[in-house]
């Protein structure tokens, strides 16, 4: 069958922001333009084609990123809408991964916001060229160059506007276009907005010609051809600036930026242009490079083609309750048909996909085959889960597994009646599948339920899903806060283990050393024995052994991070040693170390910043104050204050009602998991007593 659309026609888009700076929005008027959708969608009417979730639509955010497409000029724009809230920030991130563009909405009011901040980073970390729409021109406050300074300023980034307003809040009417250096204005209500060219105000006509020459010096900066016709003050053709500006957006050196009101239908049509013109199609990106299984050393490539091996990263895992479980996947070489089969490398199976799909939303279109550059859901790839590469069982790949952050809330839950166990079981399984920020563990001592997140309203969303898509009625506890431990000395031991209780024995003996690392680097396993006194065999046995040890918490029940064992030495029977036997010496060995290496607990801290009124300022100072916080910084936004602190997660629950009543609901903020720090001897073994624990810290 042939392509519908040629590859370098096609592009991978996502739409990244803070929340409430319009993302859905855009969405939605670029799907109209497009001619996706016939009638207009509205967040705050709860009627919005991408927020089709219950959750989504009764409380006006994105939950969870959907996926859609349109066309525009003769190209195919596959896009994902994805959410603002910091909780949701694993949505976005597994996104970013499979995108090859990104469309950054900032509002021309806060500028560049913590939420904001944090998706532009993780979509560097991937290298995913970005372009910037500055929307809400129109809003009070609006102030497009103070918006564009602080991506600059606090991004790090080349922000190049090839836009400049004309009016602003409530005078916006059109713009500037410096690429073809005539005047953009909008005309007429509602959708049937008309978009009418005329020649640049008088007015207006200096300043345009100072933007026009910062644009061409940025791009000169970066391409060749425009550079020589810059230095040799010769003219820039329409056709030169475009390609220039985008093989410095491809580059990441530079981010064109355009300004518009999504709600207000302005300025989402160019926007479409610019997504065309300056981000990346597959061919663009260029090949991708995995690893042979089983053999990291081993790099394999798979270049964007039809005819090359088929190779597709699973990014997203949803329970559809149609269709069952829907697998997201991004292809990036090869063809798969409706019916064949694929295999995942990581769990050495095979996966039948019986249906493709295409997603507009929720809503499913069945596709005969699915070929490179594709973003579409599979049915079928039962063992298959978020970061897992299926590929043709011919020509095996492992592409790049993603990382997520671990969650730093949990609260206790468990079934209201008998019945609803068996219910509440498959139901927080299906959840973790498709969240894998969402974790789930029952307690060993009290034996209760745990379910940990990344944030108050992530977990009252999964419990809502519970209660609504799952039919099953929980009781839930209050939230409490992920704590781990860490040590600050390195100590070792020499650990036997043996029993004898009739018949063959349990033995093993391991020489560990327990060492401290920096701050984040998790749990790390070394095998320094030589001369084969432990055979290899059993190494798994004693690393399983030390990661359990480490995982159920030593001296406070919380997990032990920021740790790396040694196993130095040891020693084994021909009869009686076995895996469970060196499993089980590693596992009291590092508890028997523990409480020897000085053991500390780390608690989550939050960045946190709060825009209030100036006669507030001292308020909110001295509220966070109580909490234990430690102020950042201020900076001024007008009559307003934007204020950056870091503050204990701990302290932090129920701060929005707090922070309301303390500004007369004047105020608004925003909250991010920012690190781990060490906490104070008298806090942790404040923690200690409410638990029962007899461990003391000093």
């Amino acid at each position: 069958m042939a392509r519908r659309y040629p590859l370098d026609l096609t592009r991978n888009v996502g739409i990244v922001a803070h929340i409430d700076a319009g993302k859905t929005t855009v969405t939605e008027r670029v799907l109209y333009y497009s001619g996706r959708v016939y009638r207009v969608g509205e967040v705050h009417d709860g009627t919005a084609t991408m927020d089709y979730m219950v959750q989504e639509r009764e409380r006006g955010i994105t939950i969870t990123s959907a996926a859609t497409a349109c066309d525009w000029r003769g190209h195919r724009i596959n896009i994902i809408d994805t959410p603002g809230h910091v909780d949701f920030t694993a949505e976005v991130q597994r996104c970013l991964r499979v995108l090859d563009g990104v469309v950054a909405v900032f509002c021309a009011v806060a500028g560049v916001q913590p939420q904001s901040e944090t998706v532009w980073h993780q979509a560097e970390a991937f290298n995913v060229p970005r372009i910037v729409f500055v929307n809400k021109m129109d809003r009070i406050g609006a102030d497009f160059r103070v918006a564009v300074q602080g991506i600059r300023d606090k991004l790090g980034a080349v922000p190049v506007p090839i836009q400049l307003p004309i009016g602003v809040e409530d005078t916006f009417c059109g713009f500037v276009d410096l690429i073809r250096m005539n005047a953009l204005y909008w005309e007429g209500e509602a959708v049937e907005v008309k978009q009418v060219i005329r020649e640049i105000p008088d007015d207006m006509r200096e300043a345009a010609e100072v933007a026009r020459h910062d644009l061409l010096e940025a791009v000169a900066e970066v391409d060749e051809t425009v550079m020589q016709r810059y230095v040799h003050e010769e003219p820039v053709t329409e056709e030169e600036l475009v390609a220039g500006l985008r093989r410095g957006t491809l580059a990441c050196a530079l981010c064109p930026v355009v300004c518009g009101s999504a709600l207000k239908n302005k300025g989402t049509r160019r926007l479409l242009d610019a997504m065309i013109d300056f981000l990346p199609s597959p061919v663009d990106v260029g090949a991708i490079e995995g690893t042979r299984p089983g053999r990291p050393e081993e790099h394999v490539v798979r270049e964007p083609s039809d005819d090359a091996p088929f190779a597709a990263l699973a990014f997203k895992v949803l329970s559809d309750p149609h269709v069952g479980r829907l697998t997201f996947v991004r292809v990036y070489s090869g063809t798969v048909l409706a019916g064949h089969q694929v295999l995942n490398p990581r769990t050495d199976r095979r996966e039948r996909l019986t249906r493709l799909l295409e997603m507009h939303a929720d809503e499913r279109t069945a596709l005969d085959e699915i070929r490179a550059g594709d973003i579409a859901a599979v049915v079928g790839a039962k063992n298959t889960t978020t970061g897992d590469t299926l590929c043709d069982p011919k020509k095996p790949v492992v592409l790049m597994a993603m990382r997520f952050p671990e969650p730093v809330v949990s609260i206790a839950i468990e079934p209201k009646t008998k019945g609803d166990e068996d219910k509440l079981v498959t139901a927080l399984g299906r959840l973790s599948d498709e969240d894998p920020t969402f974790k789930v563990r029952q307690n060993d001592e009290t034996g209760q339920m745990i379910i940990a997140g990344m944030g108050e309203l992530h977990l009252d969303i999964l419990v809502d899903r519970l209660r609504r898509e799952f039919r099953v009625q929980a009781n839930v506890g209050k939230p409490t806060v992920a704590y781990r431990e860490a040590v600050r000395e390195r100590r070792e031991t020499d650990f036997k283990f043996a029993r004898q209780t009739g018949g063959r024995g349990q033995f093993a003996r391991v020489k560990i050393a327990l060492e401290p690392l920096d701050r984040g680097a998790g749990f790390e396993f070394v095998n320094e024995t030589v001369g084969g006194a432990i055979p290899l065999g059993f190494i798994p046995a004693i690393e399983k052994g030390a990661r359990g040890a480490a995982e159920s918490g030593i001296v406070s029940g919380y997990p032990l991070v920021d740790v790396r064992v040694v196993l130095l030495d040891g020693d084994y029977h021909e009869v009686d040693s076995s895996d469970l036997a060196f499993e089980t010496a590693a596992s009291m060995a590092v508890r028997q170390l523990v409480p020897q290496a000085r053991p500390i607990m780390l608690e989550p801290m939050m960045r946190i910043e709060v825009v209030c009124p100036e006669e507030y300022t001292g308020e909110v100072i001295n509220d966070f104050n109580r909490r234990r916080g430690r102020l950042e910084g201020m900076e001024h936004m007008g009559r307003a204050q934007k204020i950056h602190a870091l503050a204990p997660l701990a302290d932090m629950f129920g701060y929005a009602s707090d922070l309301r009543s303390c500004t007369q609901g004047r105020s608004a903020y925003s909250m991010e998991f920012a690190r781990f720090e060490e906490m104070s001897p008298a806090v942790a073994n404040a923690i200690m007593e409410r638990t029962g624990s007899r461990y003391r810290f000093e």
